[in-house]
C-alpha cells in the first residue's frame, strides 16, 4: 500500500518522514518549490508533484492531507471521488455539515482523522486504566494545551488545538458530552480567538474542561483524569503517564485526603505519529475503518461547533448533537 502526501510544511514533513520510514510513501505534492525540495531531500526517489490533481491521478492507494484546515473538506472529497482512501489531519473539516458529507460519501473508502493522542502509547494505556475501573468512577477530566505559537489565521485556537483534547476525552469517557460552554479572548487578531476555556458535561455527571492557548510563556500539554479511587496525569511534553493512588475518604464523618507518591506507568516508546500512520496503513490493508474514523471526527466537529457557538454568545450553555443521520 502506498500513500500520497499533500502538504509538506510545518506538520506534513513529519508525516512524510514516518510514511517514508514505513516504506509506504508513494508520492508527495506541494505547491511550494521549497517544500518540494525538502521532500526531495527527506525522501529521495519519491515522485513529486506541484498539482493535486496529478497526485490523485497517480497510482497511490491513499491520500494523506496535511494542508491548512480550510482546505480539508475539498481535498478529502476530491480524494474520495478519485477512489482513494483518505487520512486527513485534524479537524476533519471546519463544520459538521461538511464532515457529515464526507462520512456519507466515503462509500467503501477508508476515512481516517489525525487525532494523534488516540495513538499515543501513554494515552492508550490511560484509556485502558479508566475502562478497567482502576481509577474508580470517573469524576472529572481537565486538559491544558498551551504554548507560544503556532498562531493560525484560518482557524482560531479552539479549532486548531482542542480537537486533540476533545477526541481523547471522548474516548476516555466512552461517549460524547451533552452540553458545552466556552469563553475566550482574541488579542493578536481581533476576530481569531487566541485563548479558550471549554467546559463539557457528559452523561452520568462527568465533567471536563479544556484550556488551549497559543499565547502562553511556556509549553504545557497535560491531561488529568480524576476518579473516586485513583488519579492519573499524562504529560504530553515528556510522554510520561503517572498514576496516583490518591482519593478522599470519609472517616468519622469527615472528608480525609489519602495521599501517595505518583508511580510512572510503563508504556512502549514508539512514536505516536508512527503508530497513527501504521494504523492508516493497516486500515487500508484490512478494509476495516480505523479507531479515529470519519464518525469519530464528526463527533469531535459537533463538540467544536457547539463550543464555537457558545464562544460567540458569551459562554452560553449549548447542547451538542450526539446522533447523525448517515443515510
Amino acid at each position: 500500500m502506498k500513500v500520497g502526501l499533500v502538504g509538506c510544511g510545518y506538520w506534513g514533513k513529519n508525516l512524510l518522514r514516518n510514511f517514508f520510514e514505513l516504506d509506504a510513501l508513494g508520492a508527495v505534492c506541494d505547491a511550494l518549490p521549497a517544500h518540494r525540495e525538502l521532500a526531495r531531500s527527506m525522501a529521495p526517489g519519491v515522485p513529486l508533484f506541484s498539482d493535486y490533481q496529478e497526485l490523485l491521478n497517480s497510482d497511490v492507494d491513499g491520500i494523506a492531507i496535511a494542508t491548512p484546515a480550510v482546505t480539508h473538506f475539498d481535498m478529502a472529497m476530491q480524494a474520495i471521488e478519485a477512489g482513494k482512501d483518505v487520512f486527513v489531519e485534524k479537524p476533519l473539516s471546519l463544520n459538521v455539515t461538511q464532515g457529515l458529507e464526507l462520512v456519507r460519501n466515503k462509500r467503501d473508502r477508508i476515512l481516517m482523522v489525525g487525532h494523534i493522542l488516540e495513538y499515543h502509547p501513554a494515552c492508550v494505556k490511560l484509556v485502558e486504566l479508566t475502562r478497567s475501573g482502576e481509577l474508580g468512577k470517573l469524576c472529572y477530566i481537565y486538559s491544558n494545551r498551551l504554548s507560544l505559537g503556532k498562531v493560525r489565521r484560518e482557524e482560531n485556537i479552539l479549532w486548531s488545538f482542542a480537537p486533540h483534547d476533545v477526541a481523547i476525552i471522548n474516548r476516555i469517557v466512552g461517549q460524547m458530552p451533552e452540553t458545552v460552554s466556552a469563553c475566550g479572548g482574541a488579542y493578536i487578531q481581533s476576530d481569531v480567538a487566541d485563548v479558550t476555556v471549554t467546559n463539557l458535561l457528559y452523561p452520568d455527571g462527568v465533567r471536563a474542561h479544556i484550556h488551549v492557548s497559543w499565547l502562553h510563556p511556556f509549553k504545557e500539554q497535560r491531561l488529568v483524569v480524576i476518579g473516586t479511587q485513583k488519579m492519573a496525569v499524562f504529560d504530553g511534553v515528556t510522554g510520561e503517564l503517572i498514576l496516583y493512588d490518591q482519593r478522599v475518604e470519609w472517616q468519622k464523618g469527615q472528608p480525609v485526603p489519602i495521599k501517595a507518591d505518583g508511580i510512572s506507568v510503563p508504556v512502549n516508546s514508539e512514536e505516536p505519529l508512527k503508530e497513527e500512520c501504521r494504523a492508516f496503513l493497516q486500515a487500508m490493508e484490512s478494509r476495516q475503518q480505523p479507531l479515529t474514523d470519519g464518525v469519530s471526527g464528526l463527533e469531535v466537529l459537533s463538540v467544536l461547533e457547539s463550543a464555537q457557538d457558545s464562544l460567540q454568545h458569551q459562554g452560553k450553555i449549548c447542547p451538542i448533537v450526539r446522533e447523525f443521520e448517515m443515510a
